[in-house]
């Protein structure tokens, strides 16, 4: 997968954001000096299939508190959710799911599925009642029973368009 250097982004940050060590992206982009990078430069990270190759897309509307799957551009099926509360707002852009881990415990109900924005997700809950409300630290909540069949469908890769 490529990523493209955003305005502030550190090899640091982005090493983060995607779960992977720096020293994995220093020798995977033959960088022998992280301070030296620049913005549009494209960075390759491991382990992680192209986007493109994947068939399948998340879009996430913030006001509608909708997750639409899409499978070649086509709706699949839209989800309720919740989102961040005013204080800690859902990050709108451009993301991938980078990682995924089942029954990671505590609030996050029946899986996780890592956005490649640290400490941001998508997962399940264990507060049913919250899903259509305005209430997490900024991930995306949905019923354990949906991100069980999303994380069935959508692989590690898998474009994520969060928007107002």
């Amino acid at each position: 997968m490529q990523h493209i250097v955003k305005q502030g982004e550190t090899l640091g940050l982005i090493a983060l954001n995607y779960r992977i060590s720096l020293k994995q992206i220093l020798a995977v982009n033959n960088i022998s000096d992280p301070a030296h990078i620049y913005i549009g430069q494209k960075i390759t990270i491991p382990n992680l299939p192209d986007p493109n190759s994947i068939p399948y897309s998340i879009h996430i509307s913030i006001s509608t508190k909708r997750l639409i799957l899409n499978r070649n551009g086509q709706v699949v099926k839209a989800y309720p959710i919740a989102v961040g509360k005013i204080v800690t707002a859902t990050p709108v852009g451009d993301f991938v799911i980078v990682n995924r881990e089942p029954n990671p415990g505590g609030p996050f109900g029946a899986m996780w599925l890592s956005l490649s924005k640290i400490h941001y997700g998508i997962h399940g809950t264990n507060n049913p009642s919250s899903i259509g409300k305005s209430v997490s630290l900024g991930c995306i909540r949905m019923y354990n029973h949906d991100v069980l069949e999303l994380a069935s469908l959508v692989p590690n890769g898998t474009r994520v368009s969060i928007r107002p």
